[in-house]
């Protein structure tokens, strides 16, 4: 479905036109945090094998006036020198919340949402400029982005499943020397509720502790001299997933 957005845009732009029809102008991730939308949008990026410009929601405020409506119109400039491209705007809701939610101190925010508003309805000209966008607080965005001809196409990006837990632990510990009574399927069913980037932070945990065993053990650097004494147990797996708690 992602691919489909993002990318058939870029690709099949001779099919639309065929078809008297437009793609769709922006695309939104949206869920909760650390499940992967970043990643996500990099790994569409690479696959489409188009230029992709990432930019921070928050890096695009400015205290000065005008600064930060002018870095918006940059963005979309060197975007369309760039094309074909994806442009990823990250944690948009830093700079596109809801205008009518933010009272007399809306100065820059409503400026900054009025020339991305502005820099949207203009994708329909150029068909090799796609945005992307990502926010955990969809809800909190001003209602005017979400319209047809702006990010009107919403993806959810959820917490992974047991499958999904499951080969994601695989992922991050491909490489690591785990114990014969390490079992990734156990794992993946106790850990319900925990987001990508903390089953990831599971790993690396599990992993800290290992070596912290093996350095214990010898002390100094006569510790590197056993590297081949390494082994990631189930009790520090078990160790791992006390301190790090499912943030939901």
């Amino acid at each position: 479905q992602l691919e489909q957005a993002v990318t058939w845009p870029l690709m099949y732009g001779p099919l639309f036109d065929a078809a008297d029809t437009a793609p769709s102008a922006g695309v939104l991730l949206h869920g909760p945090p650390g499940t992967g939308k970043t990643l996500l949008a990099r790994a569409i990026a690479g696959e489409s094998e188009v230029n992709f410009i990432q930019v921070q929601g928050p890096e695009l405020l400015d205290r000065y006036v005008g600064e930060s409506e002018k870095a918006v119109r940059e963005v979309f400039e060197r975007a369309r020198q760039a094309a074909p491209a994806i442009v990823f705007f990250d944690e948009i809701d830093a700079i596109a919340g809801d205008r009518d939610s933010l009272g007399s101190d809306s100065g820059v925010g409503d400026r900054v949402v009025s020339q991305l508003l502005t820099e949207l309805d203009r994708l329909s000209d150029n068909p090799n400029l796609v945005v992307l966008a990502a926010t955990n607080r969809r809800d909190s965005l001003d209602p005017a982005l979400l319209r047809a001809g702006r990010l009107e196409r919403h993806i959810e990006v959820p917490e992974p499943d047991r499958d999904a837990r499951r080969a994601i632990l695989a992922v991050h510990t491909r490489d690591k020397p785990l114990g014969e009574d390490v079992d990734l399927e156990v794992i993946a069913d106790d850990t319900e509720g925990y987001s990508g980037a903390e089953l990831t932070s599971i790993c690396r945990e599990a992993a800290l502790l290992a070596i912290t065993d093996v350095a214990g053990r010898y002390g100094g650097e006569t510790a590197n001299n056993h590297v081949d004494e390494l082994v990631i147990t189930n009790d520090q797996f078990e160790t791992a997933l006390q301190s790090i708690a499912a943030s939901r």
